[in-house]
């Protein structure tokens, strides 16, 4: 049935990925339409997340905020399967490094280093990092059930010297790639939400007690590696801007999770700023009921 469904869908994504971008849009907003409008996708968790981080917000600037994710939302699924035939010169022009001296700084480091980002604007586009830099790219990535589209999901991600690695995996690669000294740009998309666990890492992210993500920062203290923030933010419709802000070239002498507050504080900024533009569909605040106590 995985093939089945594989040889059904991809020609259809194919056909779609070489729409131009003008009628790429005009899809996008039909697509929109029916998620938003006739099938409400995950309407109620979109809703229910804003309100909690917003409480001020009104009805009527939720909605307003609601409808513009979907139409967020459903750019960037389009935009990810006009990854399957886009041009490097077309994404270069889409998606722009504002300092290409500040991935190189960190591409010339000693050893490997890690960037951190979240679920906000076009975090499928930033593969495009790796064309200004020559060492790989090691991305570490949930695998889909399916195995042929994780195949295809592989291939769009692993243009331009990139490796795809899953998070169970990713720990004893980056030590084999330490061990060895080869240096890789290490890419983690830390604002997931982890597995309820009792040493669960609880850390507040938009005013709310939450378990965090501490693999990045965990991988560069061990190996004191640099590290960094990716922030992208949305520009205009298919055009996006992207730049590094540096959380520590030290991480060995910064305190237990400081890196992952301050990775908390950047994003919750952009978030702040344009919350059309994260991704509310995320279910980042389910386990906000099992916080420990504060006694």
């Amino acid at each position: 049935m995985q093939l089945i469904a594989y040889i059904i869908v991809y020609p259809i994504l194919w056909l779609i990925s070489l729409l131009p971008f003008r009628l790429l849009y005009v899809l996008s907003d039909i697509v929109c339409f029916i998620v938003y409008r006739l099938l409400g996708y995950r309407k109620s968790t979109v809703k229910g997340n804003i309100k909690l981080v917003f409480p001020d917000k009104s009805p009527q600037e939720i909605n307003a905020i609601t409808k513009k994710f979907y139409t967020h939302l459903c750019d960037l699924f389009l935009e990810m399967i006009k990854t399957l035939s886009i041009s490097r010169a077309q994404l270069n022009k889409r998606f722009v490094l504002k300092d290409p001296e500040q991935i190189k700084s960190l591409e010339n480091s000693q050893s490997s280093s890690i960037l951190m980002f979240g679920h906000y604007a076009s975090y499928e586009w930033s593969i495009m990092l790796q064309s200004h830099i020559d060492i790989p790219g090691l991305v570490i990535y949930k695998p889909i059930a399916n195995t042929y589209f994780d195949n295809l999901v592989r291939r769009i991600r692993s243009k331009y010297n990139t490796e795809l690695i899953s998070s169970r995996k990713a720990i004893g690669r980056i030590k084999a790639l330490d061990r060895k000294g080869e240096k890789r740009m290490i890419a983690f998309l830390s604002d997931q939400s982890p597995k309820l666990k009792v040493n669960n890492v609880w850390l507040e992210f938009m005013g709310i007690n939450v378990p965090c993500f501490i693999g990045a920062e965990s991988v560069a203290k061990k190996y004191n590696y640099p590290i960094g923030f990716l922030k992208i933010d949305k520009v205009k419709r298919g055009h996006y801007e992207a730049e590094i802000v540096p959380l520590s070239e030290n991480p060995n002498e910064e305190s237990e999770f400081k890196i992952t507050q301050k990775f908390n504080r950047l994003l919750e900024e952009q978030i702040r700023t344009k919350p059309e533009y994260y991704l509310w569909t995320h279910k980042r605040w389910k386990h906000k009921d099992n916080a420990p106590s504060q006694d």
